[in-house]
């Protein structure tokens, strides 16, 4: 364990157990965080036009015929989220 993560933990420690959950939550977010952040744009949603945008994008491609098996897309996500 690095000093930083043992420095959290002591910190972690000396909370009241009433935080905990919040504390976690927080560590939570900051993992999600960290995940979109390497994600490419075309998975991310901003806002609603944005998800508008991409919806229409793609019925608009699988109309094409441009269509990925489920396992494609979750083989594409698991290198997202291993790298």
């Amino acid at each position: 364990m690095t000093v930083k993560k043992q420095e959290i933990c002591n910190i972690i420690e000396t909370l009241p157990d009433e935080l905990s959950s919040k504390v976690i939550d927080y560590i939570e977010y900051l993992k999600f965080t960290s995940i979109t952040n390497q994600a490419p744009e075309e998975v991310i949603v901003k806002d609603e036009e944005d998800l508008r945008r991409k919806l229409e994008k793609g019925i608009e491609e699988s109309e094409n015929g441009n269509v990925s098996s489920v396992e494609e897309v979750f083989s594409k996500i698991e290198k997202i989220l291993v790298s």
